[in-house]
C-alpha cells in the first residue's frame, strides 16, 4: 500500500488484527511489537455495533469494518465460521479468504465450505493440502501456498549476482514477478498459481526480477546484461544418462 502512494500510517489502519483477545485496539495489555504499529483507536470502532461490548470479534470486523481479504494464520479449525464467511461475501463480490494455518486439520475452514459459503464467488487458497473442489462440473484444483514459489527464486537471484545483502524491496519485486506468473490474470477462473510442475520456469523469473533489483540498489557490480546467463549458470540440469538391466 505505501508503495501504492499510501502514507504508512493510513496503511496500518486498513488492517484489522484480531487474535484470541479479539480485535487489537490501543491500550490493551500483552501487545508484541510487531503487533504495535497495527493496534485500531478506540475512536475508530467507537460506534460500531457489537455482539458483545467487552470483546470485538472477528465476526464483527468483519461486519463493521467490511474487508476485501481475510487471512488467516491462527492455528484455530473452523475459525473462520458460515456467519463470517457468509458476511464477506455479502460486502464482496469476489471475496479473497485464505486460510493459511497448517497442517490440514488446523485450517480455518475448508475450502469446500468456503465456496458454498460464500456462493461459489470466493477467491480460495490454503496453506494445507485439500482435496479439489467442483466447479462447474469439473475437478478444480485447491491452491497452496508455499515457499517453493519464492524462495528458490530469491536464492537464486541473489547469489548468481552476488548481491552484498536482500533487501525489502528484493522480496517485493519477488512477489511482482510471482503474480504476473498467475494464471488467473488472464482468466478469472484459473488458478492464482502456476502448476507445481512450472516451478523451475517460475524460478528463473523471480531470479531475475530480483536479481534486477538488487542492481537498481547498488548491491551487485554485474552488468544488467550478464544478469540472465549468470543465473541460468547457478542453476542444476538433471541430465539422465540411458541405461540397461545388465545380465548374467
Amino acid at each position: 500500500m505505501v508503495e501504492a502512494g499510501i502514507d504508512a500510517k493510513e496503511a496500518v489502519k486498513r488492517f484489522f488484527m484480531v487474535d484470541q483477545d479479539g480485535l487489537l485496539i490501543e491500550g490493551m495489555n500483552a501487545v508484541t511489537g510487531f503487533q504495535a504499529p497495527f493496534l485500531q483507536a478506540r475512536s475508530a470502532i467507537a460506534a460500531w455495533p457489537l455482539d458483545n461490548p467487552v470483546r470485538v470479534t472477528l465476526l464483527d470486523v468483519v461486519r463493521n469494518a467490511k474487508p476485501t481479504t481475510l487471512i488467516g494464520v491462527s492455528g484455530q479449525p473452523g475459525y473462520f465460521s458460515e456467519q463470517i464467511v457468509r458476511a464477506m461475501a455479502e460486502f464482496n463480490r469476489r471475496p479473497v479468504i485464505f486460510p493459511l494455518s497448517n497442517p490440514t486439520s488446523r485450517a480455518e475452514a475448508t475450502p469446500s465450505d468456503i465456496q458454498r459459503w460464500s456462493y461459489g464467488r470466493a477467491v480460495i487458497v490454503t496453506g494445507s493440502p485439500f482435496p479439489p473442489l467442483v466447479r462447474d462440473g469439473r475437478p478444480f484444483k485447491v491452491d497452496q501456498t508455499n515457499n517453493t514459489y519464492i524462495f528458490p527464486g530469491v536464492g537464486l537471484g541473489a547469489i548468481a549476482v552476488q548481491a552484498r545483502r536482500i533487501t525489502d524491496t528484493m522480496f517485493m519485486a519477488a512477489a511482482k514477478a510471482q503474480a504476473a506468473l498467475s494464471p488467473a490474470r488472464n482468466d478469472t477462473g484459473s488458478n492464482l498459481l502456476p502448476p507445481v510442475t512450472a516451478l523451475r520456469e517460475v524460478a528463473i523469473v523471480v531470479a531475475k526480477a530480483v536479481a534486477l533489483q538488487a542492481r537498481r540498489e547498488g548491491l551487485t557490480e554485474i552488468a544488467e546484461g550478464d544478469i540472465e546467463a549468470a543465473i541460468h549458470a547457478k542453476m542444476w540440469s538433471p541430465q539422465y544418462l540411458p541405461y540397461r538391466r545388465a545380465t548374467r
